[in-house]
């Protein structure tokens, strides 16, 4: 039993039957729970027919939920199967060759119907004028006849026959408005002064539809008006209609659209083939209100007849070679099928040899998936899945080394991560601001980390210190050295300075002190001292190409007034509220390239209103097609927005920088530090 079980599991599963989504496992369930109910329905109806019926509803409800739950898993069944790689290149062939012979072949064979349809109108349209032109010929002869006759002082007589179409015309001839002549028998009709002097047109009259031809000339005893009418009758349909087919005549009621059957004659030809088709065609004739003499509404008109009358009509001068077009036409379209059908055998049996080299692919890269790199795709011929199965196996050699070189590469990103949290601690979280002066700091690294540096420093007794730098490179290697930088400020600044160094840094040689190195207190300290020693550090624990630009500046709330000391860096600038620019240049060159150097020193005042702003050179230096953005575009914004706060400043200019460089990435850090007197 577990065998016959397990060789039915195989060959469901080969043919893609066995039941493996939960749709499928609840449709099951579903199944069985409506045969339990109905087979408990059956044996309730035979110990007890009175209760047969008592489960019906839910057996119902089962068997439509059955339904579609069946449907749903059909369909999912068949898109599963359809959706393989051959079936779909089979698809593409049909799409490829089938359905545009398909289409070309519709459209072919609607715009022939068309033809058919516009010329069987046209044969109509054609004869009706022809119709009106023998009527309008006829009538200006019997015109001037008449004319003849009264000039010559003869009776008023007709000779000769009427149009070469059809029955004779009704002709009625008047002299200065009387009537002389009325030859047909039938009523005249009214002359109307606002007919024109000569025209042949299809005329309604009492409600009657005519082709009538009117003349006027000159007599002796007056104006000749003379008029041939022949009425649309089923002799008038029956001329339009010879070797044609049914002939139908419509008319518009009086406040409808819809026009109704006035007159009808003729019957559809025999068919001569199968394919003699009906043809429907219509047209709109142009209609003359004869009282008015202006356009009423048209008198609608169709033609049934066949494809055979028409092609008599249009091959006529060929003889017998329409038939022969006909049959070349036929012999054309079934060499088009027979060699439809050989491309799509062929297209088969090709995407046959592409589906069994795809399916090596599919195999191997289930290897892949398991993570065995020693699986190989034998190579059995020189095309192009050839050369993508050679390159799959020189693939796997490598994905090894891969995933190593990926594992390094995350290792690293890690390491960025935690260093970039790390730079993030070093600039001041809580920026101190004191009575007198509002500061602002702000820091956007071109890379993860920044090599980009500022501080505030509260030293009490309203002191405040105020750094800038700016390290050479980007990268780790100058957020390291950043770190390092910060860190001696700090230092320096909060625990003091030794004076042995204090001097080293600052004077040319050392000089001998006590055993006990004393401290110089860091509030007392001023930056240019600072920049000496940090100097003396950097120099002598640093690489050679290692250096930094950085700008100190002790801020004496007491004073008003501004310390500082420029190592190298960008000059930061004080702005007055007149528009003065003042640049605070004084101090010396970069930090950690040379040993031993001194840096100057100066002081600037800083009234109410006041903005010092010091920057780095990726906010100035990043250009466009137009240049650099510059020093004085930066001027201009801290300028003209100087009464906002100093936050929502450094915003404006950092995205006006990155307006100017546009889509290109950053080429350095931009940091600025704000700070306004108040």
């Amino acid at each position: 039993m577990h065998r016959h079980w397990l060789r039915a599991r195989l060959w469901m599963d080969h043919y893609g039957l066995f039941p493996r989504g939960k749709l499928s496992f609840f449709t099951l369930y579903v199944l069985a729970l409506d045969l339990l109910l109905f087979l408990i329905e059956r044996l309730i109806g035979v110990f007890r027919p009175s209760r047969g019926n008592s489960l019906n509803a839910w057996i119902v409800f089962l068997t439509t939920l059955l339904l579609v739950l069946g449907l749903i898993v059909a369909v999912r069944w068949a898109g599963s199967r359809l959706w393989l790689m051959r079936t779909r290149l089979v698809v593409t062939y049909a799409f490829i060759g089938v359905i545009p012979l398909f289409l070309l072949v519709l459209i072919t064979g609607l715009a022939f119907y068309l033809f058919n349809v516009q010329f069987a109108g046209y044969i109509l349209t054609s004869r009706l004028e022809m119709e009106l032109r023998s009527l309008s010929v006829s009538n200006t002869r019997m015109a001037n006849q008449i004319a003849a006759d009264i000039n010559a002082g003869h009776a008023v007589s007709l000779s000769g026959s009427g149009p070469s179409l059809g029955t004779r015309p009704d002709v009625f001839a008047w002299v200065n408005g009387e009537l002389i002549l009325n030859e047909g028998g039938q009523a005249a009709p009214v002359l109307s002064p606002k007919l024109p002097s000569q025209f042949s047109r299809v005329i309604e009259d009492q409600g009657k539809i005519f082709l009538r031809s009117l003349a006027t000339g000159s007599t002796s005893k007056g104006t000749l008006t003379v008029v041939s009418s022949r009425p649309a009758d089923r002799y008038l349909l029956s001329d339009l209609g010879t070797n044609l087919g049914e002939v139908t005549l419509y008319k518009l009621e009086t406040g409808t659209r819809n026009p109704s059957p006035f007159l009808s004659n003729g019957d559809i030809p025999t068919a001569r083939r199968a394919m003699d088709l009906v043809v429907r065609s219509g047209a709109d004739i142009p209609v003359l209100d004869w009282k008015t003499g202006s356009e009423t509404s048209p008198a609608p008109a169709s033609v049934r007849t066949r494809f055979s009358m028409l092609y008599d009509r249009a091959f006529r001068s060929l003889g017998d070679l329409g038939e022969t077009i006909e049959l070349m036409l036929f012999l054309l379209l079934l060499a088009l099928i027979l060699f439809e059908a050989a491309a799509w055998w062929v297209g088969i049996r090709v995407s046959g040899s592409i589906t069994g080299a795809v399916g090596q692919l599919y195999l191997a890269t289930t290897h892949v998936n398991r993570g065995d790199f020693s699986h190989r795709i034998p190579v059995t011929s020189n095309d192009q899945l050839a050369a993508l199965a050679t390159s799959f196996n020189s693939m796997t050699e490598s994905i090894e080394n891969l995933i190593h070189e990926q594992k390094e590469k995350q290792r690293l990103e890690h390491e960025i991560t935690i260093a970039q949290e790390v730079q993030e601690q070093l600039f001041p979280p809580h920026i101190t601001q004191l009575p007198s002066l509002e500061v602002h700091g702000f820091c956007q690294p071109a890379r993860s980390v920044s090599g980009d540096y500022y501080d505030f420093l509260d030293l009490g007794r309203n002191r405040l210190l105020l750094a800038v730098g700016d390290v050479s490179g980007k990268g780790i290697s100058a957020a390291l050295l950043m770190a390092t930088i910060h860190s001696a400020v700090r230092a320096y600044a909060i625990e003091g300075i030794p004076a042995l160094r204090q001097v080293q840094a600052v004077a040319a040689g050392p000089i001998l002190v006590s055993q006990a190195e004393p401290v110089l207190p860091g509030v007392e300290v001023c930056p240019s001292a600072l920049l000496s020693l940090l100097n003396h550090q950097l120099y002598e624990s640093t690489p050679q190409e290692k250096y930094a630009t950085l700008f100190l500046a002790l801020y004496d709330a007491g004073e008003h007034r501004l310390i500082f000391s420029n190592a190298g860096h960008v000059p930061p600038l004080i702005l007055t509220p007149s528009g003065d620019v003042k640049r605070l240049e004084d101090g010396g060159t970069v930090v950690g390239l040379f040993d031993r150097i001194t840096y100057d020193e100066n002081s600037v005042p800083l009234r109410p209103g006041d903005i010092f702003l010091a920057y780095s050179d990726g906010v100035t230096e990043p250009e466009n097609d137009f240049g650099e953005f510059g020093e004085g575009r930066l001027i201009d914004l801290v300028q003209e927005n100087r009464k906002l706060p100093l936050k929502r400043i450094s915003e404006i200019v950092t995205a006006a920088v990155d307006d100017w460089i546009g889509g290109a990435e950053r080429p350095d850090d931009v940091t600025l530090v704000l700070a306004r007197a108040r």
